[in-house]
């Protein structure tokens, strides 16, 4: 990747506004045309959200976007959208015991609204605020409740694959674990026996970062340097007797290839977890969590992007060696052969970005990173600047594999839509990018400092 070093902050002020304007506009428009009855707006077709019957676990991002919107312009009928959606449709989501989404869900609603109310940005009510922090304790228990022990005395938080899979991207979702354990809930068992959320949490990223993450250290044929930092979409156990047995991919291409999304949310996620364990003052699994965070940000940004910081969807996909030098310039969202994914670069981005603060002195190169793939993602061809197309930021890719994706008319792959968690993850990035120019505001952060 091509990293900017002299680009500032300051330069991104008119394009963070600029995409929370258009943020705004597409929001309205979703709302006035979506039926809820048709599920929940996943990827868009032809400009307009269109639904997919998997799991709803874009839902929180839909109403997230409109709350986070608000935080970010202050325009109020924006948060009476999120929040009175959230009240109406959220509820199955905190105690949906079928999936690992719950940090997706319940923190884009309930985690907002809970932290713009002790934020002051939304009139403070002690049953509204109970209501939320009730949501987030449930939410946490009942995701905390889908574990599958494994040798050493360790676990995970099992995908809604099974108890045999260990996804990479539940590392953004077991957050939701350390707000509930700050709350100071607990998941309660067999006779009464209290379980941690914290240890749960820290058992979990423990387990992703030993199984879903490699370090060039010969854990197979293909794990070698300097290929140290990619990650495995999933990894997959024998619930018999809790021994690891073989790395695999749902949306990615391959076993042994990265699903860039999957490396996206693995670097978001150890960042964040690395904020709250330094609020906290657990230094116990610091280590861990650093030689994960550090080394796929590294695959990132030295073998997983093209120049610009916009990664393929994923890096052995089977026709990128028809791109040839690929990562020596700028990525090309309407190419024949393979299709980028933006959705991994705006979480990637928000990744960098609190990696480098989090290291200091030693993280300028990751915050330079963060920046200067924002400034390719803010504006075109990835910034969708049209009134009429729903989507936010262009050429997502849902799930290559499955074929799920829209190929526009004359095109060769996916390329020119949106997917709901891209929007969402943008928007999230504009307003941390607005607290970090606005020193005035407090941080963004899932947690309670």
């Amino acid at each position: 990747m091509n990293i900017d070093s002299t680009l500032s902050l300051d330069q991104l002020i008119k394009p963070t506004q600029r995409v929370l304007d258009l943020a705004s506009h597409k929001i309205r428009l979703i709302d006035r045309t979506w039926n809820p009855s048709q599920g929940t707006p996943v990827f868009t077709v032809q400009g307009k959200y269109t639904s997919r019957g998997w799991t709803e676990w874009t839902q929180g991002f839909q109403y997230g976007c409109a709350i986070l919107a608000f935080d970010g312009t202050g325009e109020r009928d924006l948060l009476n959208l999120g929040r009175d959606k959230t009240r109406q449709f959220m509820a199955p989501h905190v105690s949906h015991v079928g999936v690992h989404d719950h940090g997706f869900n319940n923190l884009s609603t309930y985690g907002n609204l809970r932290r713009l109310m002790r934020e002051g940005k939304i009139e403070r009510d002690e049953w509204e605020l109970a209501f939320y922090e009730m949501a987030i304790k449930c939410s946490a228990a009942a995701q905390a409740s889908r574990w599958t022990p494994i040798v050493g005395g360790d676990g995970f938080i099992h995908s809604f694959n099974g108890p045999h899979s260990l996804f990479v991207d539940t590392m953004r979702t077991i957050r939701i674990l350390g707000l509930a354990h700050q709350l100071g809930h607990v998941l309660m068992d067999e006779n009464d026996s209290k379980i941690s959320l914290l240890d749960r949490l820290i058992a979990h990223a423990t387990a992703t970062a030993k199984y879903n993450v490699f370090y060039g250290e010969g854990r197979d044929s293909y794990d070698t340097p300097p290929l140290r930092g990619r990650t495995a979409h999933e990894a997959i156990f024998n619930t018999n007797d809790g021994r690891f047995r073989c790395t695999n991919s749902q949306q990615g291409y391959s076993p042994f290839t990265t699903w860039t999304r999957g490396l996206a949310w693995a670097i978001l996620g150890f960042a964040e977890e690395l904020e709250f364990l330094q609020a906290i003052n657990c230094t116990a699994p610091q280590k861990i969590f650093d030689h994960a965070a550090i080394a796929t940000a590294d695959f990132y940004l030295d073998q997983a992007a093209a120049s610009d910081g916009i990664p393929y969807w994923d890096t052995g996909a089977p026709n990128l060696h028809k791109l040839v030098d690929w990562q020596s310039r700028p990525a090309d969202p309407y190419n024949d052969y393979e299709p980028v994914d933006s959705s991994a670069a705006v979480i990637a981005a928000q990744g960098l970005l609190r990696l480098g603060k989090y290291l200091g002195n030693a993280g300028t190169r990751y915050t330079a990173a963060g920046l200067t793939i924002t400034r390719t993602l803010f504006s075109p061809p990835y910034l969708s600047e049209s009134s009429e197309h729903q989507g936010l930021i262009l050429h997502s890719v849902y799930h290559r594999p499955n074929g799920w994706d829209y190929i526009p008319t004359g095109r060769k792959i996916p390329c020119g839509e949106s997917s709901m968690w891209g929007d969402y993850h943008a928007i999230e990035l504009a307003i941390y990018l607005q607290r970090l120019i606005d020193a005035n505001q407090p941080y963004y952060k899932f947690f309670d400092s």
